[in-house]
C-alpha cells in the first residue's frame, strides 16, 4: 500500500505568522496533535506539535538550571530555548526541519521513518506543496481495513481441506528465518493442527501457533513440541502429559 492509500487529504494547518494561542486553539478543536505550517502559496515550511509546546514560561514548564551550569551551556543554545518558551508566533516555535513523504511513498518507508525519527505524522508533499498528512491513526485504519479483508477470505475459505492447510503452513516456516522448520512436522486432521519435534527457544512456540492460527480453515492447534536447550540438547520443557518426557526434564541441570 501506499500514502495516498491511506493518507487524509483535508488538513488543518496553519500559518507561520500565527499565534500560539490559535494553533492550541485549532489542535483542540480538531483533536489533533500536531499541525502543518504552511505559508500563502501553500509551501511546507515547517511543523508544530504539541512536544512544541510543553515547555513554556505561561504554565512555568520552561527548563530552569543553576547558573553555573548554564555557564557551561553555549549562549545561542540557551537563546533558542527562550525563543521556544516564550515566543508569541508559530514561525517561532515551529520545527522547520521537516520530515516528509510524497503520495508514492509506501507505507513501509512511512513506518520507517516515523521510528527513525520518533514522529507521530508525517506531511505528504507534491512539489514542495502540502497535498496531506499521513499519521499513526492513518495506519491503524488501514491495519484494520486489512483484517476485516483477511477475515471475510478466512469466511470464504473457511473449508480448505487439511492438505492445503498443512502445504500452507510448511511453505510459511520456510519463508521464516526463525522457524525450525527442520526439527518440526505437522499434521493436520479435519482442521485441527498438530505441532510435533523440537524448538529451541521458547519464542518459537507462540510463533508457530500464531502462523498456523493465521491459516483460513484451520480449528484448533495441538501442540506437542518440546523445548530443547540448544547447546546441550537437554529438555527444558516437555509436552504436558508426557511423563516420560517430563521425567527427562525434571533431571535437566539447572
Amino acid at each position: 500500500m501506499k500514502v495516498s492509500d491511506v493518507m487524509t487529504r483535508k488538513v488543518v494547518s496553519v500559518a507561520p505568522e500565527a499565534s500560539m494561542t490559535e494553533a492550541v486553539r485549532l489542535m483542540l478543536q480538531h483533536r489533533v496533535s500536531g499541525l502543518p505550517v504552511v505559508d500563502r502559496n501553500e509551501q511546507l515550511v515547517g511543523i508544530i506539535t504539541e512536544g512544541d509546546l510543553l515547555r513554556r514560561t505561561e504554565t512555568g514548564t520552561e527548563k530552569h538550571r543553576t547558573r553555573w551550569l548554564e555557564f557551561l551551556i553555549s549562549p545561542g543554545k540557551l537563546a533558542g530555548e527562550y525563543v521556544k518558551t516564550h515566543g508569541r508566533k508559530i514561525a517561532e516555535l515551529m520545527t522547520g526541519d521537516v520530515v516528509t513523504v510524497t503520495e508514492d511513498t509506501t507505507l513501509d518507508e512511512v513506518v520507517l521513518l516515523m521510528e527513525r525519527h520518533r514522529v507521530k505524522r508525517l506531511p505528504v508533499v507534491r512539489d514542495g506543496q502540502l497535498v496531506g498528512i499521513v499519521s499513526r491513526a492513518n495506519l491503524l485504519h488501514a491495519l484494520a481495513a486489512q483484517a476485516s479483508d483477511a477475515v471475510s477470505s478466512a469466511i470464504k475459505n473457511q473449508f480448505l481441506d487439511d492438505a492445503t492447510i498443512r502445504d500452507r503452513l510448511l511453505a510459511e516456516m520456510e519463508r521464516q528465518a526463525w522457524s525450525p522448520h527442520a526439527s518440526v512436522n505437522v499434521i493436520v486432521r479435519n482442521g485441527i493442527v498438530e505441532l510435533w519435534g523440537s524448538i529451541f527457544d521458547e519464542r518459537e512456540r507462540e510463533a508457530l501457533r500464531v502462523a498456523a492460527e493465521n491459516i483460513p480453515g484451520v480449528r484448533e492447534v495441538r501442540d506437542h513440541l518440546v523445548w530443547l536447550e540448544p547447546y546441550s540438547g537437554f529438555v527444558v520443557e516437555a509436552p504436558a502429559g508426557d511423563a516420560s518426557m517430563q521425567a527427562a526434564a525434571s533431571k535437566t541441570p539447572k
